[in-house]
């Protein structure tokens, strides 16, 4: 007669009469950690796979969305060529990069500056935001001619916090944005003293670059304020 208690020990009757225990390992234990293995084999490469393809398929996202408000911008561009022309929407960005181009060119003069200081003086400047907008541009270009969107580093909560310079008021306070992550064109507003504000001598691209990547490479912004005088 057999008794069996569990999967793993089974009761046996031996030739004397006795009980004695067979330690059987039963096919049940096996198959269970077979089903395990092959669970646990199948979440990780899932995993895996989805941190290969979802940051390329963002990108082609972002891509799409940047492509899309570029054929947006130079659509009176695009009415206006003849329909005969072929790829029609590329020789309308090559148009305006051209023209872009000339524009540059032509600022770079004597005339050209006097032109569009005198531009931006009796119009553009009454535009809302466009001050604003051109210090931002002239940051990113890499020609600081405000301090509108100058990198600092500002004391909040016990901490440093990257933040942009909007402007400089006459006691010496700073109107700064806080960004939010990984948003840099979105955040918070704050009036701060001069003392809780300290200018960092980096780029605006790599501060655009730290938020929009969770603050990786934060450490070149701490670095940087230190090496300002």
């Amino acid at each position: 007669m057999v008794g069996c208690f569990s999967f793993t020990i089974c009761l046996l009757d031996s030739p004397e009469g006795g009980k004695v225990s067979s330690p059987a390992v039963s096919h049940y234990d096996g198959k269970e950690f077979a089903m395990k293995s092959l669970a646990e084999f199948a979440k990780t490469t899932l995993v895996g796979g989805m941190l290969v393809i979802l940051p390329i398929y963002l990108s082609i996202l972002l891509l799409a969305k940047a492509l899309s408000g570029i054929l947006a911008l130079v659509s009176p561009v695009t009415a206006g060529l003849p329909e005969w022309l072929p790829f029609r929407q590329l020789a309308a960005i090559g148009i305006v990069v051209a023209f872009c181009f000339l524009v540059g060119l032509a600022v770079r003069t004597g005339w050209g500056r006097r032109a569009k200081r005198s531009a931006d003086r009796i119009l553009l400047e009454k535009i809302p935001g466009y001050t604003l907008l051109r210090g931002f541009s002239g940051r990113f270009a890499g020609r600081e001619e405000s301090e509108a969107f100058a990198v600092a580093l500002v004391d909040l909560e016990e901490g440093l916090v990257p933040a942009f310079v909007i402007e400089q008021h006459e006691d010496g306070r700073y109107t700064v944005m806080v960004p939010s992550v990984p948003t840099p064109m979105a955040g918070s507003l704050y009036i701060l003293p001069p003392e809780r504000v300290h200018l960092v001598n980096v780029p605006l691209s790599t501060a655009l670059n730290v938020i929009s990547r969770w603050g990786a490479g934060s450490r070149d912004l701490v670095q940087a304020m230190y090496r300002t005088p």
